[in-house]
């Protein structure tokens, strides 16, 4: 079923409606009910091959490596400041 945006004229709101293929009426808008709708174009859909999903999976690692390591800086940070105050 498609579902297209539309952006009302009257209201200026954005939404998504299903579009039958045998509706024959215009759509109305379903914050104001006005049938001033004008249709915009949706962003496209990414294709995903093996490729994109490798390279989408290694700066995911990249980042959380990043992370952690920061995090493991910080804890050992806190270690040290927590044995100077208390010894």
């Amino acid at each position: 079923m498609p579902i297209y945006d539309f952006q009302c004229q009257a209201c200026r709101k954005r939404s998504e409606l299903l579009i039958l293929p045998n509706q024959r009426s215009r759509p109305e808008c379903p914050s104001c009910g006005s049938k001033d709708l004008q249709r915009l174009f949706s962003g496209s859909a990414a294709v995903s091959t093996t490729r994109t999903r490798e390279r989408s999976a290694a700066v995911a690692r990249g980042k959380y490596q990043a992370e952690k390591k920061e995090q493991d800086h910080a804890h050992a940070e806190y270690l040290r400041n927590h044995e100077k105050d208390h010894s």
